[in-house]
């Protein structure tokens, strides 16, 4: 099984974290379709970088 995990980080720096283990809460939703860089204003950050971030 793929361990999937979405985190978004707000400019007012609230973290939402999604997973299989939390789908949604009250403001937002893992997504459930494949994201498109070119529509979806995303920075990519290393993986050591979203871990430091999804385990804050």
């Amino acid at each position: 099984m793929v361990d999937i995990k979405q985190a978004e980080l707000t400019s007012a720096g609230q973290l939402h974290r999604y997973s299989w283990e939390q789908l949604e809460d009250d403001h937002g939703f893992l997504t459930d379709q494949a994201v498109d860089p070119e529509e979806d204003p995303l920075e990519a950050i290393p993986a050591e970088e979203f871990l430091r971030v999804w385990t804050r």
